[in-house]
């Protein structure tokens, strides 16, 4: 697992009531490393945040991250049907 992936998940885990429930997907999409995080639906507004503060958090920590292994990563929710 890539030091991103433990990143994301430590991230994912912590923030949610539900944390067996998640699930991250990492793809490869245009050059760049996306990690999908699947979570229960009661919980996907912890990894929202409010006014979507906690995924731009995330996403900034990853793109540091990225800059410091010359790679790039994305970050996205993955909804539920």
């Amino acid at each position: 697992m890539s030091k991103a992936m433990e990143l994301v998940s430590y991230i994912a885990v912590n923030l949610v009531d539900h944390p067996e429930d998640v699930r991250i997907q990492s793809l490869e999409r245009n050059g760049e490393e996306v990690f999908l995080v699947q979570v229960h639906p009661d919980d996907v507004g912890q990894i929202i945040g409010k006014g979507g503060a906690t995924v731009k958090a995330v996403r900034g920590l990853l793109q540091a991250v990225g800059l410091r292994v010359d790679r790039r990563f994305g970050f996205e929710i993955a909804n539920e049907q």
